[in-house]
């Protein structure tokens, strides 16, 4: 596996920083699940822990993951610390004790007590992380899956999903390829029930998205499996996550999701 020596440092200093208060690591998403690109893929960990962690314990694990992430593929680290207590059973929205992006390097490194102090809540995206670690995760260090993470609600996996796409035909300009991938693989849940990765939910779009865009998400397959740039035409992109959007749509409302009650999609 690429980046081996990385998840290496990264499992050895995480048990280092939080002892025994860390019940394990886990590997999920494209290095899970066999699709892993450097120059299109990140690296995503979820960190479980027994129990609270002081500020200062934070601040030195954020500090050590700037280190790793410079050292990561081009999308680098994507990670959350939550409490073993909220994945078995599973608590929806997910309460998280601290995340890393690559996004918030700035924020980070200008004033890491605010962030830690800003950076609580819940996380929406923590259904479809579990959900996908139950299918395909890896334990990078501690207990078993099936003994820490409990089973993910189809429902609240649904609203996660949703939750990541229904601004797409925003972020599709500036984001086509994650978007067109994530599109396809959400549709492909909403209609079939399949868990799959972008570049299977890619695949499966080739066959069940209308014939017009098979070209646009062929383009993103071949730039997800290579260092090529996709670009493509905003309003072929806009018209293609509007038609998917309305059939997802159209498939949330036929399945009776409780979600749909409470926002208008």
């Amino acid at each position: 596996m690429g980046y081996q020596k990385l998840l290496d440092h990264f499992s050895a200093f995480t048990q280092e920083c939080f002892g025994d208060q860390l019940t394990g690591i886990y590997l999920h998403g494209s290095m899970a699940m066999g699709c892993f690109y450097a120059g299109k893929s990140d690296i995503d960990l979820i960190v479980i822990i027994e129990r609270d962690i002081p500020v200062l314990q934070k601040i030195a694990f954020l500090n050590q993951m700037i280190q790793f992430n410079g050292i990561a593929p081009a999308k680098g680290l994507e990670l959350s610390v939550v409490k073993r207590k909220y994945c078995r059973p599973f608590l929806y929205p997910t309460p998280f004790e601290l995340h890393f992006s690559p996004m918030h390097l700035p924020w980070i490194q200008k004033d890491p007590l605010r962030y830690v102090n800003s950076m609580v809540g819940t996380d929406k995206d923590l259904a479809a992380h579990f959900m996908m670690i139950n299918r395909y995760g890896k334990v990078l260090f501690g207990e078993r899956i099936t003994n820490v993470f409990g089973e993910v609600p189809e429902e609240d996996y649904a609203d996660s999903i949703w939750a990541d796409i229904e601004a797409a035909e925003i972020d599709i300009v500036t984001k086509p390829l994650d978007v067109i991938l994530n599109l396809c693989r959400s549709f492909a849940f909403f209609k079939d029930r399949v868990y799959l990765s972008k570049l299977e939910g890619g695949r499966w779009g080739l066959l069940h998205v209308p014939s017009k865009y098979r070209s646009l998400i062929s383009q993103a397959l071949r730039a997800y499996c290579s260092d090529d740039l996709l670009q493509i035409e905003s309003r072929t992109a806009k018209c293609f996550a509007a038609e998917l959007l309305a059939e997802i749509r159209q498939e949330i409302r036929g399945r009776h999701f409780r979600f749909m009650e409470k926002k208008d999609v």
